[in-house]
């Protein structure tokens, strides 16, 4: 389904220029990239922040700390290059917190979870809002799946497939900022990774926020369909015969929701890559149980034990987080030696921090900040030891990389299937290209180098 644009004039905006800011996740990526591009086809100029831009959009996020101050900080530094500008606040938090938002000095419109896709209808064309604009309706109201992707920023293209959650983890406000699990048909994924691919990008990354959820909430001939319409296989089984994109990633995926059929067809897929991010967020089986996680770490440990067994070169990434409300020092423990004992590559490690309109907010026992940001540590030193390891363990191999475009102080960067991070002297020609290295060994700054082969 496409967003509606009510705007009926063509030339209104022609010569207008436009900047944008994206906190978060991929998903968030994907979106604002689709809202700029509905920038563009009605005559907006691309600018970047500090260009003095006509209109900012700041795409927030609800899982970023300290979410209000980030936003004023950015709205701050959008003025102080265009003290006229319109400023749009869209995204997570702009649903979660619209009153709040629309109290920051600068602030133009707030647009919720469903009116993001309109932004151009509140447009301004004369400057500033006397007095800021919120538009969001209730959470439970949005229904409808907008599909969106990127394309023109990077290397790969973060394609949105799926859109909120019917979870009830006890620490999140997702489903409060995004509403239901609904989907994009997998005919229309089709179509928009057959876009991608003539854009040029040669790959996909898979995006949602529950996205193993895949198959509910589709829209068909106008109805939105209560009942699932297909499973996250029968999408992954569709988009691996997709020709021009030479690989898929998938982002992160409930371990509950991995199915051992998603794992052995990635395995033997033309165009899947062997990368998993898989949420633990706990290695105490106590802890999930208060998180009203749905699973255990036993089948946490299966299903990494599952993907190792068919592709032992397989990258896996981990959330967690510590410090939940009442994580005693023996339940982090537990999660440091469970996490110690896997076969994994990296860590995302999370500071737990309060949420209102949560269940974990009221839960007793919180844990003091300090322990909280020691625990941190502990993980995220834990995660320099598991990444080296996974780098070492691949030195001396031939792999394919697919280079960036950005040039870093001399040297580009690019990706293995198995995610892989290659350090490289910057070389236009390898720019958005595979080229076949072998890597040699890792620098001081802990980067993999290669050469050419």
């Amino acid at each position: 389904m496409q967003p509606l644009i009510d705007v009926n004039t063509e030339t209104a905006f022609a010569g207008k220029t436009v900047a944008f800011h994206t906190l978060g996740c991929k998903l968030n990526f994907s979106e604002t990239s689709t809202i700029a591009r509905l920038f563009y086809e009605k005559g907006f100029q691309k600018k970047t922040f500090d260009e003095g831009a006509d209109v900012y959009v700041i795409n927030t996020c609800s899982v970023t700390e300290n979410a209000d101050k980030e936003c004023k900080q950015i709205v701050r530094s959008a003025l102080s290059h265009n003290p006229d500008a319109f400023i749009a606040i869209v995204g997570c938090y702009a649903q979660l917190k619209p009153e709040q938002i629309a109290q920051i000095e600068g602030v133009d419109v707030v647009l919720g979870a469903s009116e993001k896709f309109k932004l151009l209808n509140y447009i301004n064309l004369s400057g500033k809002n006397q007095n800021t604009e919120v538009h969001n309706c209730e959470i439970s109201e949005v229904s409808s799946f907008i599909d969106a992707y990127s394309v023109g920023d990077r290397t790969r293209s973060f394609l949105k497939v799926q859109d909120g959650c019917d979870y009830s983890c006890t620490f999140c406000t997702i489903p409060l900022a995004r509403g239901k699990s609904r989907s994009d048909s997998i005919e229309n994924v089709i179509a928009n990774a057959r876009k991608i691919a003539a854009s040029g990008v040669k790959e996909i990354v898979l995006t949602g926020v529950n996205l193993g959820d895949f198959g509910y909430g589709v829209e068909i001939g106008g109805d939105i369909r209560k009942r699932k319409e297909y499973t996250f296989l029968d999408l992954v089984k569709a988009l691996d015969d997709v020709e021009g994109i030479e690989r898929i990633r998938i982002s992160s995926i409930e371990p509950n929701l991995l199915k051992d059929e998603i794992i052995e067809f990635v395995a033997q897929s033309k165009r899947f890559v062997p990368h998993f991010h898989i949420p633990l967020q706990s290695g105490s089986d106590a802890v999930l149980k208060r998180m009203k996680r749905r699973y255990l770490r036993d089948l946490y440990a299966d299903r990494v034990s599952k993907i190792k067994s068919l592709m032992p070169h397989c990258c896996i990434g981990v959330d967690v987080i510590v410090g939940f409300p009442g994580e005693t020092e023996a339940e982090f423990q537990e999660t440091y030696s469970f996490l110690q004992s896997l076969d994994i590559s990296y860590l995302h490690v999370f500071t737990y921090s309060e949420r209102e309109n949560t269940e974990a907010i009221l839960m007793p026992d919180p844990v003091p900040m300090a322990e909280r940001k020691r625990r941190n540590k502990m993980l995220r030193i834990l995660s320099a030891k598991k990444l080296r390891a996974f780098y070492e363990n691949n030195l001396a191999q031939e792999h394919t990389i697919l280079f960036e475009h950005e040039n870093k102080n001399g040297f580009m960067f690019g990706f293995s299937e198995n995610y892989v991070k290659v350090k490289y002297p910057f070389t236009t020609t390898l720019v958005n290209q595979k080229v076949s290295v072998k890597t040699t060994s890792i620098d001081e700054e802990g980067f993999v180098l290669a050469e050419l082969l």
